[in-house]
């Protein structure tokens, strides 16, 4: 890794909401953890996506329901959407102008 380069992003945040980083080689227990974690909450998108198909297959889903899945929707959205970043910044690496 470069010097300067803020290092992996991880697939969680601070208490305080800020992203969280790693700096090194990306093969330490950290990262493994984090490679864990990524695929767990891949796995959960995956299945939440299964039950929204069948929720929304049903002729009477009430707006509770409704309103429920599309905030389980939203935080895997945000999950996968963090993996995407991070495993796409270690795929290309910036280089500077």
């Amino acid at each position: 890794m470069t010097s300067g380069a803020p290092g992996r992003l991880l697939p969680w945040t601070s208490p305080e909401g800020r992203p969280c980083y790693l700096v090194g080689d990306g093969t330490g227990y950290v990262a493994r953890i984090a490679d864990d974690i990524e695929g767990v909450q891949l796995g959960m998108a995956d299945d939440l996506l299964g039950h929204a198909d069948e929720l929304l297959a049903e002729r009477r889903v009430t707006s509770a329901e409704l309103h429920y899945l599309a905030r389980r929707l939203t935080e895997s959205l945000r999950d996968v959407r963090r993996v995407a970043e991070s495993r796409g910044a270690r795929l290309c690496p910036r280089e500077g102008p």
